[in-house]
Order: structure tokens, then sequence, then C-alpha cells
């Protein structure tokens, strides 16, 4: 039968496709895999555990942790009672722990480690409710996990049996509280049908069977990969955890993974780490692997030419086949999102023969909406895909992208206010994205409504435009377009300091600090250049005129980033108001 509660899909994977590695994590050197029998079992043993603590139906239980094969069994557990889980962003702040614990009402809290258990700590004294601790990781004075699993009451097993079988579609399975640019994190409600009509419409688009791997790093407590966990395990895809970005190159080698998923700034990594090492070639070699990149940067999905397609053979052959390799060289697939990925990268990684897939959605819809498809002619560069099935996609009046469907939200959390806002009288989520549809049907993101900002001349400036095109320089690693009732746009820069020293060495620059090196006016105006180049095109108003340049990268950390990565754009203004003054002052 088809799963129709989240905590079916186990069951299901039993069924049709027992695996002898389920899930995994690297543990002292090597992977410690689960069966899905015993993925089955060791979740059914914490859950038994759960009800001896006093978890019932309904009540909220945390997790807070990197991805792990315990992320996985404990979230199986909770779901099993028809408990509702609370995922907390690891590197979320003491303050938004305390902030998410008390306004979930979660009883019980798993912790990674001895940080994250020191912020649940501390955490408690602003949510009494809170009544377990238990950690990941061996924590000297706090409750493993495994703690939980010897509570357990076999006599309460036909107790657990009516609490799965209690548990309807429509239910509540979890409660996530998105990072938000702006203010208090917002908890969005998803139901077990929300969640799984993603997975099953998403499967459509997914081009990899039960024999397929795949190495899973994006944070679980994102809805992002916390779906696609739950679509690797219904096609019976073996699932390798990796907890830290650390060694994440070794790791993706070793396992070799057959599909991934990515968010645009890793793939930006990737790809400038694999041009620095073509840039440090010389004679044949690196003529070889530019004509095979500027080659990769025109592929096209139709009108190739056959002497392109020769060419492309043969690049493959010679340079693309190094690129494939150290992704593990069995790559059928990477999904990307949570921001807008660069058309250029998505052609030269699809022209690798790496198909990467940008797809497009929220929180609150479960999350995807659209996504692109290497089959059926479903790709196409610059958008993020057509609908899935079941999913509808619309643009009102203002350009604002409205989608509607089985995976949009209940609403979010003890916010009814917040929810009208956001889903109208007829069930239209509001995405606050602004967009257009093309004439094959394809959905291309152009901007975040409430981003788009007007200068002092009263026009209006989509910053995301000019920011994704800065971006494609190897000079610039991050970048924020300003501009808000200014006289003009302007744009805080971080350059991308290794290849800076490279390109410092090679002119004879001075770089003996990262101060030092963007103070020198030569640094500022050669970086100009790239800002004068994507302004070709644009509007005069829309030019970015005067730019800074930023010594540190924008962090989660810092407060700059949220942990999906997105820009905190009143921070980094607060941040950085006296070096904007300056400029708009001069």
């Amino acid at each position: 039968m088809e799963p129709t509660r989240l905590h079916d899909i186990p069951e299901y994977q039993l069924a049709k496709y027992p695996k002898e590695t389920a899930i995994a994590t690297k543990e002292g050197g090597s992977w410690k895999g689960y069966s899905t029998r015993e993925l089955i079992d060791t979740a059914d043993r914490i859950a038994l555990g759960l009800m001896a603590l006093g978890v019932a139906p309904g009540d909220k239980v945390a997790i807070a942790s990197g991805n792990r094969s315990e992320w996985c069994v404990v979230d199986q557990a909770i779901l099993r009672i028809g408990a509702i889980g609370v995922p907390i962003y690891p590197t979320s702040s003491a303050e938004d722990y305390g902030y998410v614990l008390e306004h979930s009402g979660s009883k019980v809290i798993f912790s990674a480690n001895a940080e994250i258990h020191g912020k649940a700590l501390a955490a408690k004294g602003s949510a009494p409710q809170l009544a377990h601790l238990f950690t990941f990781d061996q924590v000297s004075g706090a409750r493993h996990w495994t703690e939980v699993a010897a509570m357990a009451n076999d006599g309460d097993r036909p107790t657990l049996q009516r609490y799965k079988d209690q548990v309807g579609n429509g239910d509540l399975a979890t409660i996530i509280y998105t990072s938000g640019t702006t203010g208090r994190p917002k908890g969005v409600m998803l139901t077990h049908g929300n969640i799984l009509s993603n997975v099953m419409a998403s499967t459509t688009r997914f081009p990899v069977d039960s024999s397929a791997r795949c190495i899973s790093f994006l944070p679980l407590s994102h809805i992002y990969e916390r779906m696609l966990m739950y679509m690797y395990l219904y096609n019976g895809v073996s699932i390798h955890f990796q907890e830290s970005l650390d060694d994440l190159g070794d790791r993706i080698r070793e396992v070799a993974p057959d599909v991934f998923t990515a968010v645009p700034r890793l793939l930006e990594k990737i790809y400038d780490k694999i041009v620095a090492k073509g840039d440090a070639l010389t004679g044949v070699k690196r003529k070889l692997f530019f004509w095979a990149l500027e080659l990769g940067h025109r592929y096209e999905v139709h009108g190739r030419s056959a002497w392109y397609d020769i060419q492309l053979a043969l690049a493959r052959k010679l340079i693309f086949s190094k690129w494939q390799a150290a992704l593990g060289g069995k790559t059928r697939v990477v999904a990307s999102g949570s921001a807008a990925l660069q058309p250029r990268l998505a052609r030269v990684f699809n022209a690798a023969g790496i198909p990467v897939m940008e797809g497009y959605g929220l929180t609150e819809s479960s999350p995807v909406i659209c996504v692109n498809d290497l089959r059926n002619d479903g790709l196409r560069f610059g958008t993020v895909g057509r609908p899935i099935p079941g999913v509808q996609v619309r643009i009102a009046a203002d350009g604002e992208i409205l989608a509607k469907g089985p995976n949009i939200m209940v609403g979010y959390y003890k916010d009814e206010e917040m929810t009208r806002q956001t889903i109208d009288e007829d069930g239209w989520l509001h995405t606050g994205d602004i967009g257009e549809i093309t004439t094959e049907g394809f959905l291309r993101i152009t901007d975040r409504k409430k981003e788009i900002f007007k200068t002092s001349g009263g026009k209006y400036v989509a910053p995301q435009v000019m920011e994704n095109k800065l971006k494609a320089s190897r000079f610039i690693e991050q970048v924020m377009v300003i501009g808000e009732n200014r006289k003009f746009p302007a744009a805080l820069i971080v350059p991308e300091f290794n290849f800076l020293k490279d390109y410092c060495e090679r002119k004879g620059i001075p770089f003996t600090s990262r101060e030092q090196v963007i103070a020198d006016q030569r640094i500022h105006d050669r970086i100009f250049q790239e800002v004068e180049a994507a302004n070709q095109g644009l509007g005069q108003w829309e030019q970015v005129k005067k730019i800074v340049l930023l010594p540190a990268e924008l962090t989660i950390d810092g407060g700059e980033l949220t942990p999906t990565l997105k820009l905190r754009r009143k921070p980094i203004l607060a941040k950085y108001a006296d070096r904007i003054e300056r400029i708009y002052g001069e």
C-alpha cells in the first residue's frame, strides 16, 4: 500500500525495497548504517521510550542537530506517536532557541552535541515546560539519547500501535520555524499530507531508482532536505548523512552519490575551486581547460550544432571527466534550491555531464513548487522549471507568484493574522516572490517583492537582478545592492579573497591583510570594472554607481545571513551604516 502518513514510509520501503543500508553516518572512521528493519525497530523503541516520559499525541518534541542517522530515527519515533516534531537550526542563537522552545511548547529536546545542549539548557529558563534534554553525542552531565530506548516498555506496544493508526493524513506532523530575514521566526505548520504530497509529486522529477545512493548534508532542520529525506526513503535510495561541511569533498568522493542537493552558494564554491585549479595549469593543459570552460558557458538545451556536440564530447573526455570524478563519478542529478542559481553555472555543470536541476519552493509549500527535469524536455536555464503535479501557479496583477495545492501549509502557529495575510480566501499562497511564466510553462523568478526598493528619484530597483550578475564575477564572493530612498543604487561587496590574493601576486600588488588590500585604490577600481560590466543592459536608475568593499564574509553567526544563507538586509545595513553614509555623503 502507498503510504498515507510519513511514518508509513519506512514500512513501505521494507515491503518494496528492503535495504541493508537505509541510512548511515560516518562514526569513528567507518560508516555505521541502519537497515530498513533496524530503522523501524529503533524508531519504535524510541517512541516507546518517549511515551514512558509522558509524550502523547499532539505533544511537541524538538531536534537540534546536524544531519546524522539519529535525526532520522528520532523523527520517525515522534511521527509514530502522533506527536509533532520541532526542528531547530543548530546554528541558531541561544535567544532563538529560547523563543522556539517556549513558543512551540516543546516538552523534550534532542541536541547533537555539548554546544547545542548548552543553548538548550540556557533556553530552559524561558521554556519551563521543557522537561527532558538528551544528546546524540556523549556529553558530560547530559542524558544520552540511548537512555530513551532503554525506558521503552513493551507493554505499551498496543498503545503505540493505536497511536500510529490514529494519525490522519491531515494531522500536524511538524512546526518549522522559518529563519526569516527580519523579525521573529514564524512557525510553519505542515501536515503529514502536505509533506507526503510533495514527496509523491517530486518523485516524478526524480531520475534515480532504488539502486541509488545519496549524500545528505543540507540541514534537515529545513523542509527542503527533510522532504528529500522522506523521498529518498520512499524511493529506496540509501542515505549517507554528513554533519559537517569541513570534509564534504572527501565524503562525496567516498559515497559516490547518484544524487545530492545543494544551494547555489556551494555550487559557486565548487566551481571557483575548479577554475582556480585550472588557472594554475600551464601551457596546453591550461588552454584546453579554458577552452572547455568557454564551451560549457555556451551550452544550450536545444539548438546545439553537430560541431558543438563533437567538441563537447571531447571536452567531457579530456576535462569534464575530472569534474565528475571530484563528485564521485556517478552523479545523475544535483537538485539546487533555496536561492537563485546563476544560469552560467547551470549551463557549465550540465555541459560537464553533471545535471544540476534548479527548483523553487518555500517552507510554507512543503517546499517544492517547481523544479527542472533533464527528462521530457523539462529543463530551461534561467528558470526554476515547471510546477510539479498537483500544484498550480499563477502570477498576480502586481507580479507576485501565487501557488495552490495539497502541499500548502495549514498556517503559522499561534498567528492567525499572519496566516490570513499569506494564504488568501481562495487558498492561494502569496509567496512574496516576483516572477513570470514563460510560454512553455516554465517559472522564472525575478525578485523578492519585499526587497524591491525605490530610490529617492521614485524609480523601483530589483536588487537580486544585479546581485546575481555580480556574483558571476571571480572577484566577488558576496554582494548586497542597496539604495532605498537614496539617489542611486550602491553595492556592499565582499571580495573573493583567495582569488584576490593570486591576482595581487600576479600584478605585484601588496596583500598584507584584508583591510589593507580593500583600501588599495587599484583593487577598488578593478572590482568596479566588474560592476560596470554587470551594469550593461540595465536602466540608468538601476545601475550601481558606487561600491563598498568589506573585509569579512557575511555569516550566519554574525547575524547577516539566515541559516539558509539568505541576506538579512536590515542587520547588514545597520552594521555598515557608517560606511554607507560615507559613500552617499561623498
